[in-house]
């Protein structure tokens, strides 16, 4: 059978993964990241679990049919409720909610810090879900943007860590914000981002000045778009 083919975002994911590790991938949907890591023996052992009873029988049936049953378990779970401490090193949860994704770490904290490490790429709230990884006790070791069918990604390779960083501190605030590790890389598709979510303010900041800002609530809106642009011009400019 032909090799599995992972889109340009899965493989980014996969990619952080520390071979050698055995996965726990938490929301598996069809098990194609699991088969993936399994045959390019980027992992001896992978856990595929999901909340979902219809794409884990999927899953299970790819699992079969590439002949990996030995090296690949499927597991019905809401997070990492069903998932016992040791049975992995690396924690796997792509493609989900920012919201989402901390509940699973919050509600099985032990389980969550027992990883060593985590390869996290929330889809949504991505400013907040880096806070809390800061404020949980976790480092972003890693992390990568992608951009695919015109969308931007990020991957996070998270590790536990014991530093501390001042919450109101701006430079912490753009961190979390923009991602420290994308900070010191400053890639093509970061720096693309950046030009993009710039124009965007901008228009917005047009649009409010040609409806005229004599309310409250507009003005408001206008000064707090111009700050979030001035970030965008003090991080281009580091």
């Amino acid at each position: 059978m032909r090799p599995v083919t992972l889109s340009k975002r899965l493989r980014s994911v996969v990619s952080m993964v520390t071979a050698g590790n055995r996965v726990c991938d938490v929301g598996c949907d069809h098990g194609f990241v699991p088969i993936w890591l399994v045959q390019q023996t980027k992992s001896p052992w992978v856990l595929a679990m999901d909340l979902r009873e219809g794409p884990l029988r999927a899953a299970g049936e790819n699992v079969a049919a590439y002949g990996l049953g030995r090296q690949i378990e499927t597991r019905l779970s809401d997070g990492l409720h069903n998932y016992t401490i040791g049975e992995a090193d690396t924690l796997i949860c792509a493609g989900m909610g920012g919201g989402l994704m901390r509940r699973i770490l919050e509600t099985e904290r032990e389980k969550a810090a027992s990883f060593r490490e985590l390869i996290l790429q929330p889809q949504s709230e991505i400013e907040q879900f880096r806070r809390f990884l800061r404020e949980s006790g976790y480092a972003i070791a890693d992390e990568e943007m992608i951009e695919e069918d015109g969308k931007f990604y990020q991957v996070i390779r998270a590790v536990s860590d014991q530093k501390e960083e001042t919450a109101d501190d701006e430079l912490c605030k753009l961190k979390d914000r923009y991602g420290p590790v994308l900070l010191q890389k400053k890639t093509p598709v970061f720096l693309s981002f950046l030009e993009r979510e710039a124009a965007l303010y901008e228009e917005i900041l047009k649009n409010l000045r040609a409806q005229g800002l004599h309310e409250e609530k507009r003005r408001a809106r206008y000064e707090q778009v111009e700050a979030l642009l001035q970030d965008n011009m003090r991080v281009r400019q580091m």
